[in-house]
């Protein structure tokens, strides 16, 4: 199977187990992995025969900027079963971090779920 990567999206949401942490927005930083036959647009150079990278970006972002949940866990599997409904993705790998001012001095606390359709 062949992969695509998309690394250091980042986009601002209201995420977290404490309240503090829902009421200003924070950023948020994902990278996936996509795994998918990619043989044909190999062979065709047409979008139509591949993973579209703009779709699986606006999934992230939906997810993200979207309703509030508390654990980097819900979010990651929320894009997961986002990204494994586009056309031709087999799998995806998800990591999600985050920076909370709660949690200094650790850099960042994150995430990586694996997925697969079906």
């Amino acid at each position: 199977m062949d992969r695509i990567e998309l690394r250091g999206m980042s986009f601002q949401g209201r995420h977290g187990a404490r309240p503090a942490e829902r009421e200003q927005a924070q950023e948020f930083k994902v990278d996936l992995e996509i795994q998918a036959d990619l043989s044909l647009a190999g062979q065709t150079d047409r979008l139509a025969d591949t993973v579209d990278y703009t779709q699986a970006r606006a999934a992230v972002r939906d997810v993200i900027e979207g309703q509030s949940m508390q654990l980097l866990e819900s979010l990651a599997a929320a894009i997961a079963h986002r990204v494994l409904a586009l056309p031709r993705v087999e799998a995806v790998s998800v990591r999600i971090a985050k920076r909370p001012a709660s949690m200094q001095p650790i850099e960042s606390a994150a995430v990586r779920i694996e997925r697969t359709r079906g």
